[in-house]
């Protein structure tokens, strides 16, 4: 599922070391990488070979931190405008996941200030990992699905599932959170959250795959709950469905929703407290 990983490297560090924690699920072990740096088509002449230097500097300081093999790793130092290299090399190597910094700017200011992860998310319609520059990212114990009743959360779960195969020591948390359920009747007992008709099913899969898990279910406003979730169950990378529905017609367009920040998987990817992959396929 995941063969190819696109790294857009901005040399924040931070999503160097998600990555070198990735690589540690035993089905990310044989995964591609290339490594992409852009030097931004505004940089004046003069500066150019100084960028270039750095830049190469960077890449290989990267390799090395990493102790990727070269016959895994393939780097990239690219002139132009970031945002659109990053989702023309991503089509080029048709990676299977992008890991790009994040700012997490909110709303309208991601327009103002020309966010290069915002706009690759607007228009990819490849799994995306998003790490904020501010974040202390840690090793990998415990995963977050958020599921509702859409194709995207089901998608969501076969890339958790993928992730997780072969891996010891990691609990999945699987949480529902349902805004039409009635705050008096929580918390709910384990036989309501095992037979929820959300989760069952996920469950069983994931029995099947014998991971531990541990499953909730509550209610509310649910972008502001599953960050509330991730917080509470200490969460090292959440996994959010995020489908894309803007019709055939502007799949080149941004999704004005999102970038206006309304759409939950925008909500989430701006306050979660951990790494969030936003899942998404192109027949969601």
């Amino acid at each position: 599922m995941i063969k190819k990983i696109l790294l857009a490297n901005s040399g924040t560090g931070n999503t160097e070391e998600m990555l070198k924690y990735l690589l540690d699920f035993p089905s990310l072990k044989s995964a591609e990488i290339t490594m992409l740096h852009v030097i931004s088509s505004r940089v004046k002449e003069e500066e150019i070979a100084a960028k270039t230097e750095q830049g190469q500097q960077l890449l290989a300081q990267a390799v090395e931190t990493l102790k990727l093999d070269s016959t895994q790793v393939n780097t990239l130092l690219k002139q132009g405008e970031p945002k659109d290299l990053v989702l023309k090399v991503a089509a080029e190597i048709d990676a299977d996941l992008i890991i790009m910094g994040s700012r997490a700017l909110k709303k309208l200011q991601a327009i103002l200030e020309n966010s290069v992860s915002q706009y690759v998310f607007q228009l990819t319609d490849r799994p995306m990992l998003l790490v904020k520059d501010d974040l202390y990212v840690k090793k990998i114990k415990r995963v977050m699905i958020a599921l509702d009743k859409s194709n995207a959360s089901k998608y969501a779960l076969d890339v958790a599932l993928f992730l997780l195969r072969g891996m010891k020591n990691v609990q999945l948390v699987l949480a529902r959170v349902n805004p039409d359920l009635n705050p008096a009747i929580l918390p709910l007992s384990a036989k309501d959250i095992e037979e929820n008709p959300v989760l069952a099913p996920a469950i069983n899969q994931v029995k099947r795959a014998g991971l531990d898990y541990r499953a909730i279910v509550t209610g509310g406003r649910p972008a502001k709950q599953i960050c509330a979730l991730a917080q509470e169950n200490n969460v090292d990378l959440l996994i959010l469905g995020s489908p894309d529905r803007r019709p055939s017609i502007a799949k080149g367009l941004p999704d004005l929703e999102r970038l206006l920040g309304s759409s939950l998987s925008d909500y989430v990817r701006v306050n979660a407290d951990c790494p969030v992959l936003l899942a998404r396929r192109t027949e969601d």
